[in-house]
């Protein structure tokens, strides 16, 4: 009896705690006296234990128990180098203070010595070594992972290996692609290829983990247009890997967002644990839902809420919801913008800071945001080019909020109403990843007083991956002013208006493997990005001060 996968920290409050396990059979798991059954799913096995009665501002060293058999601290190296895990609550005392690490794009190791040298230190993986060294005051609150926590169409060489094995033993699934995963038992080898890092499988057991989904964890560009749907639909596979990708992500990474009050009241869950014997069918039913249906009330909503203290983080699902209809593209659905909305703008007084989550940027380089501004003004029109810039746009990724340009502004008139509060937050923090590089912008909207919210776009991608040649010339000039100005000047005759907000580099951009740090104290909060450099050690490479937008980066 053991653990395959876990334990995995999720969310935590002041009182209580989520722990997500994989087991290697049917059992009951047992958490600091809290326990509960496992469930299956393809002959696979998770538990997610609600931990209660934890006391406020609290460190408890905790075990794993499986059928009556402690399985979680592992003793054998490297695990048992590491510190005991913990859950760490909030309360009153800590609720001024928080220290969350935030990035995207983490591939996983290998054993090819050529990829690694070309993929480099993980970022994660030094900052969880250096971790284990510290005192617990010096951890972080939170991770937040801001997408492509897998890698399913670009996989490692042992797991590309693996499938093309299943591909070669089953003829009648010829048609399936060799180098990707497509059934939910290839995700479950991936998740566990993926997690099962001991220094990401440690960190992630004592460190409340956020997180959302990005287009790898199903496949580059999805959801980028309408055509990409249209084609891949034609795929003969394409049915079973999304009904895979969402089932396993709603298992693996969703489920453990949510609150237990939110777990309590979610159907699917509970309906879920009611089913005696293997629950695919109903995870697959609830995977084509959340892939058909964009508006919340009717689909699945992936966006969540969590309260830090006074800082509050507003994760918002920037892939699956999207809207993609010509003339009528969102980011995300109505219903779905609406709660984003209110659960944002709800008792702005009491927040020091504001984190809104997701994945692709809200603000690009300037002059990148304009063209795909520009692109998506070409894509509406019904001839011959609006077609082209369709291509146009599954072809160079213009899949980030100013390629949904209502979306953009949008957000925009939220920031803009929670800024303007009188007793608002000192920060509002756009959080993200997917572009692999780095920086902070500092934006200006129009509307807002010099007295109200300071306001950011944080970028921090990859976590651990490599840059492709074209990335750094392309978003260098992108950032520059001149190209700026001639961009801005070119759409603006074309038709596209001026958005509602400025914005400048102010930190960046900076590429490479890089893992980010946002630190509150009180109404301060300062953002700081590190990098391995030469050694697995971790070197600081910019920071900014974003409520006194003073700033200084190295090389």
């Amino acid at each position: 009896m053991s653990l395959l996968l876990g334990p995995a920290l999720r969310h935590v409050s002041d009182t209580t705690a989520l722990v997500w396990v994989q087991t290697e059979s049917a059992g009951t798991v047992e958490v600091l006296g809290c326990s509960a059954p496992t469930f299956e799913v393809q002959g696979n096995h998770f538990a997610l234990v609600t931990v209660t009665g934890l006391e406020p501002d609290s460190v408890t060293e905790y075990q794993v128990r499986f059928n009556g058999a402690t399985v979680w601290p592992l003793t054998d190296p490297p695990f048992s180098d590491f510190p005991p895990s913990v859950i760490r609550t909030r309360g009153p005392d800590t609720a001024h203070r928080l220290r969350a690490i935030f990035g995207s794009c983490r591939y996983p190791k290998t054993e090819v010595k050529k990829l690694e040298a070309k993929l480099k230190y993980d970022a994660l993986d030094c900052y969880a070594s250096r971790m284990a060294k510290r005192p617990i005051q010096q951890w972080p609150d939170a991770l937040i992972l801001l997408g492509d926590q897998l890698y399913a169409d670009e996989l490692p060489p042992d797991e590309q290996r693996r499938v093309q094995k299943r591909r070669s033993r089953r003829n009648r699934h010829g048609s399936r692609p060799p180098d990707e995963v497509v059934t939910f038992a290839e995700y479950e080898r991936l998740y566990r290829h993926s997690w099962g890092d001991p220094e990401i499988r440690w960190l992630m057991s004592t460190v409340p983990t956020a997180m959302i989904f990005d287009d790898h964890d199903i496949r580059d560009d999805w959801n980028t247009s309408r055509s990409w749907r249209v084609r891949m639909a034609q795929e003969p596979w394409w049915p079973d890997r999304i009904r895979a990708g969402l089932g396993s992500y709603w298992i693996y990474q969703h489920l453990g967002n949510l609150s237990p009050d939110e777990l309590a009241g979610n159907e699917d869950y509970q309906r879920l644990l009611a089913t005696e014997g293997d629950t695919w069918p109903q995870l697959a039913e609830l995977a084509d839902r959340a892939d058909r249906e964009v508006d919340a009330h009717k689909g699945i909503r992936f966006s969540y809420r969590w309260d830090l203290g006074r800082t509050r983080l507003i994760m918002i699902d920037s892939r699956n919801g999207r809207i993609l209809e010509s003339g009528d593209r969102m980011m995300i659905g109505e219903d779905e913008f609406r709660w984003v909305e209110a659960k944002s703008e709800e008792h702005p007084e009491q927040l020091d800071h504001l984190m809104l989550a997701t994945s692709v940027p809200w603000l690009m380089p300037p002059a990148i945001g304009d063209l795909e501004a520009l692109n998506e003004r070409a894509a509406d029109r019904t001839d011959w080019r609006g077609r082209l810039a369709e291509k146009l746009r599954r072809a160079a990724d213009f899949e980030h909020w100013p390629a949904f340009y209502k979306s953009l502004v949008r957000l925009a008139e939220m920031i803009n109403r929670i800024a303007n509060h009188p007793d608002g937050p000192a920060t509002i923090s756009v959080l993200s990843g997917d572009v692999h590089h780095s920086y902070a912008a500092r934006a200006r909207l129009d509307e807002v007083s010099p007295t109200g919210s300071v306001v950011y776009q944080l970028v921090c991608s990859p976590v651990h991956n490599y840059v492709p040649l074209f990335v750094k010339p392309a978003f260098s000039l992108g950032w520059t002013r001149p190209a700026a100005a001639i961009m801005r000047w070119w759409v603006r005759r074309r038709g596209v208006p001026s958005p509602p907000l400025t914005w400048t580099n102010v930190c960046g951009p900076l590429f490479g493997n890089t893992i980010a740090t946002l630190e509150v104290d009180g109404r301060n909060a300062d953002v700081f990005f590190e990098q391995p450099r030469r050694t697995t050690s971790l070197e600081e490479v910019g920071r900014v001060s974003l409520t006194y937008s003073a700033s200084r980066s190295a090389g």
